[in-house]
């Protein structure tokens, strides 16, 4: 049996970063949005009451980004990939798209933390037609537009936070 889930690749700094968000939401934060609902319910009448409805909402958009968060940490890899050339999530990319050079990162959002670069998922066009290419490889990715866009990979390293 394999495993068709693919892990999200984190520096370590990032893995920390969502852990401790992690537990803030679900710690201090849920007692916060449950103390918010509890005080605005006392209020009285809750179909005219804007502080109720606001944190509720509040706590609905909370309860997802756990969520979110509780699947980028339930498979994921921490580290740095190999500085070998290949195209991977946690690699810093440069290549010519469409006659274009660009530099980002593939991996996820989170890595980059507040890092300026751009990022594309493994799973974009972009990401899954460069995935396991090497220095010097060219392929083509199909662009929303349908049109075939060229992309020839320059470097590949790791990214350093």
């Amino acid at each position: 049996m394999t495993d068709t889930t693919a892990a999200t690749w984190l520096t370590q700094e990032a893995y920390d970063r969502l852990s401790t968000e992690l537990e803030r939401l679900k710690g201090e934060g849920r007692t916060e949005i449950a103390q918010r609902i509890a005080a605005a319910r006392d209020e009285g009448d809750l179909k005219e009451n804007g502080g109720y409805h606001a944190a509720r909402e509040e706590q609905a958009k909370q309860e997802a980004r756990i969520r979110e968060l509780e699947a980028k940490l339930r498979n994921v890899q921490i580290g740095t990939p190999p500085d070998d050339g290949v195209v991977e999530p946690g690699m810093v990319v440069t290549a010519v798209v469409a006659g274009d050079e660009m530099v980002f990162l593939l991996g996820s959002r989170e890595i980059a933390g507040s890092a300026d670069i751009e990022v594309f998922s493994p799973t974009s066009p972009l990401g899954a037609a460069i995935s396991g290419k090497t220095v010097g490889d060219s392929t083509t990715y199909t662009a929303p537009n349908g049109r075939e866009i060229p992309v020839e990979i320059v470097a590949a390293k790791p990214f350093d936070a």
